[in-house]
């Protein structure tokens, strides 16, 4: 992983705005590069928990040159608001992805999505059909997936209260070391230095305790008419390969799997592979 930029650099190219996420105004960080005029839908990346947009950084520079690339940061994640007292479910993301597409002033999007933010996809997926032209789900939430243990441990306050910020910072580390195939420090740090306060450890708690498996239960996945492809690491603990397997007997317009040598992360583990399969789908 040579070209990327750092999480640093990747932090000083994103943008902010505020969107209201039921009765709360909360700032929200999004990475906008590439062609704005391209004629071609923007490609919009969503990442998942406990990652943020940077998951995104060996994928999406691959087609700025063509196409306009947004990724955002869920609020509770990355750089957006972190503070406490709003819900950061995919109920809530969804209204920040939304709210996102409304004041960029897009009609149509393409999505690509990663773990929760698949749930947050599908769900705008099924409420806004004719905003999405294509969908790429990779080791996404659906049905009654998730959460997972590790997760649902983290979501209990007498979990989160009874551990310091270096005692979240080493559980992340070590989670990320041990399931990526070939763990990059870069991609590490970046991941576990967002919630490396006090404010980041609440944070995550409180984004791990949103995980409600009623919110993708819930979809109508017959409303879903974007044509759909799936990104997948076959080795999945967390995601198994079986509910992509699912997904595309269910939905109506699938364009089949692409099934990666990956674990969980694959968007960083096999960018190039990952890049390949996406834009085979998108020509």
């Amino acid at each position: 992983m040579t070209n990327e930029l750092t999480h640093q650099e990747w932090t000083e190219a994103q943008e902010e705005t505020t969107i209201m996420v039921d009765t709360h105004d909360l700032t929200v960080s999004y990475y906008d590069e590439g062609d704005t005029e391209a004629s071609e839908n923007p490609l919009v990346f969503l990442h998942g928990i406990p990652t943020w947009s940077y998951l995104w950084r060996g994928v999406a520079p691959a087609f700025e040159d063509d196409r306009r690339v947004i990724a955002p940061d869920f609020v509770g994640y990355g750089n957006s608001a972190m503070h406490d007292g709003f819900d950061r479910s995919i109920r809530a993301q969804e209204q920040v992805l939304d709210g996102l597409v409304a004041q960029l002033e897009v009609d149509q999007i393409d999505l690509v999505a990663h773990d929760i933010g698949g749930g947050v996809a599908l769900r705008y997926a099924a409420h806004n059909p004719d905003a999405v032209g294509k969908l790429v789900l990779s080791n996404s939430i659906a049905y009654d997936s998730w959460p997972i243990q590790f997760i649902v441990d983290l979501g209990l306050p007498g979990t989160i209260n009874d551990m310091s910020v270096d005692d979240v910072d080493e559980q992340l580390t070590q989670m990320f070391q041990s399931t990526l195939i070939e763990p990059d420090d870069e991609f590490v740090e970046a991941m576990a230095s967002r919630f490396r306060s006090d404010e980041g450890r609440i944070s995550l708690s409180r984004n791990a305790i949103a995980t409600n498996t009623s919110h993708t239960t819930e979809i109508d996945y017959n409303a879903i008419t974007a044509e759909t492809s799936f990104i997948w690491g076959e080795n999945d603990g967390f995601q198994p390969i079986e509910f992509a397997e699912q997904l595309n007997d269910d939905l109506e317009d699938t364009a089949g799997i692409a099934r990666l040598d990956a674990n969980h992360w694959v968007p960083e583990d096999r960018s190039t592979a990952f890049v390949d399969a996406l834009s085979s789908f998108l020509e």
